[in-house]
């Protein structure tokens, strides 16, 4: 597949988003922005959220890392499908039951402004983050194999995707990515399906001669349960990926803001639940077509591409898609898949960021609805420039597969806010506001030391996703430290 024949699909791709985005964002209105005016269908969302939740990093990211994991990460995504669970019945009844629109402020109702404050700062650097992970690993993909060919930097890549973000979010918001999602889980799941109906063709396999064949058994290792020391084992993989659920799901105003768009609480439950067990699904999907890419690779001398001098296996599925000679159809696939799943998952990064930071921050609910659409827009504007400057950082500073460091960090950031939810929830106490902010700083620089010690110090045990928990567990501590003994919740 052409350069040229890439930038016109990709043209055409973003053409529908525009359309959609027209009849969506015609009021304009903060409140559409922000709730989607609390009427979006529960079926809708769930299908759109399976995109959001999985982007660009599943896309590319997890069939590029069987070769060295195996299926261990399904071991996380079972722990996925309790959290959703916990999401569904212990968080969403309380967002609902605060009407909120920004999931942080419960936190100012429970605690106080400066817990409020805290929590959305970690949510923002925990969605910047995971954001521009995501754009990063599209924007190597195309720069790669359509915009080096052209000679653009990418730099001028990056700028141009999160343009385009812009342009079709920045009047509909909430309202138009319930839309888009839709359309973009379909490409996605439809792109996977094709992906491994094609290259099972060229292998001369059905899909069931597949899953029977010698060459699958020795990718397809899923339980992990010889040493609790390594870093995949089943436990702490569950226990890790159940809380990284609760915390990047649950805990995070990016997806929340789409389940807070249903009408009722019973339909954002119905949604939840019948979403987590597609993702499982489709999942698992993907860990088959990573351990066909390096079966295909193998079979015919394929290897891993390189970028900046080193072996790049998130690369591996796009060389194979368009540059291996499966033709037209399977590139087209490929592309349509790729940039769904990347922009499913931007675009409402964004319109989460900028709510976030309007409502938690700029406090805009207290401003006259003329300044509130003004200041709306001016952030909107600032939260793109943004994820341009942070993804073109990642270029030369990230080194590891994008999905175990996107995990990794999550590990970090999202911990004072399990801490602190869980906190006010399983608590009656009040606490000594003005100190949230140094438990929290403190605990991460706690976490941060631990993930450094060397295994051999802690005698050949290597960690894992397990420091997501004891993050929140080390916070809870110290807000129980800093309670308030005089004052008691009714």
């Amino acid at each position: 597949m052409s350069s040229t024949q890439i930038l016109l699909l990709i043209g055409a791709y973003f053409l529908v988003l525009m359309i959609i985005s027209h009849f969506t964002g015609k009021n304009d209105s903060n409140a559409d922005f922000f709730k989607a005016g609390k009427e979006s269908p529960w079926y809708l969302v769930a299908f759109g959220m399976v995109g959001a939740s999985l982007s660009g990093v599943t896309f590319i990211s997890v069939p590029g890392w069987v070769a060295d994991s195996q299926f261990s990460y399904m071991q996380v995504v079972l722990g996925y499908l309790v959290g959703y669970l916990v999401v569904a019945f212990l968080l969403l009844p309380l967002y609902y039951r605060h009407n909120l629109t920004s999931i942080y402020e419960y936190l100012l109702d429970r605690f106080g402004t400066v817990s409020h404050k805290t929590g959305a700062f970690f949510f923002f650097i925990s969605r910047v983050l995971g954001a521009s992970f995501r754009l990063y690993l599209v924007a190597i993909v195309l720069q790669q194999f359509v915009f080096d060919d052209l000679g653009i930097r990418f730099e001028f890549t990056v700028i141009i995707s999160i343009l385009l973000i812009w342009i079709y979010t920045n009047k509909g918001g909430i309202k138009t990515i319930v839309w888009t999602d839709t359309l973009q889980t379909l490409f996605m799941i439809l792109a996977v399906i094709l992906s491994i109906f094609f290259i099972n063709g060229e292998l001369g396999w059905s899909f069931g001669e597949f899953l029977v064949s010698d060459e699958l058994r020795d990718y397809n290792e899923f339980l992990y349960t010889d040493s609790l020391l390594d870093r995949n084992h089943f436990i702490k993989s569950f226990v890790g990926g159940m809380f990284v659920t609760i915390c990047m799901t649950g805990l995070d105003q990016d997806m929340m803001q789409k389940n807070l768009t249903c009408k009722t609480l019973k339909d954002s439950q119905k949604n939840m639940v019948s979403f987590s067990f597609v993702l499982v699904g489709v999942t698992f999907l993907f860990m088959l077509l990573g351990a066909l890419l390096f079966i295909y690779a193998k079979k015919n001398g394929i290897s891993v591409p390189l970028m900046d001098g080193e072996a790049k296996t998130d690369l591996l599925f796009p060389e194979i898609a368009l540059n291996s000679g499966l033709g037209l159809t399977l590139a087209i696939t490929f592309m349509l898949g790729l940039i769904a799943a990347a922009y499913s998952s931007a675009d409402s990064a964004l319109t989460s960021l900028t709510t976030s930071f309007c409502v938690d921050f700029l406090n805009i609910e207290k401003k006259g609805e003329e300044e509130q659409k003004k200041v709306r827009k001016q952030t909107h504007i600032a939260m793109s420039v943004m994820l341009v400057l942070v993804i073109i950082a990642f270029k030369y500073i990230l080194s590891s597969n994008v999905i175990d460091s996107l995990l990794t960090v999550a590990g970090y950031t999202y911990g004072p806010l399990l801490g602190l939810f869980a906190f006010g929830i399983f608590t009656r106490h009040k606490i000594k506001d003005a100190y949230v902010w140094v438990v929290s700083v403190v605990v991460v620089a706690i976490i941060v030391f631990i993930a450094n010690i060397p295994s051999e110090y802690l005698g050949g045990y290597v960690l894992g996703y397990e420091l997501l928990p004891l993050n929140g567990l080390l916070t809870f501590i110290g807000l129980w430290l800093i309670r308030d003994r005089r004052a008691i919740t009714s």
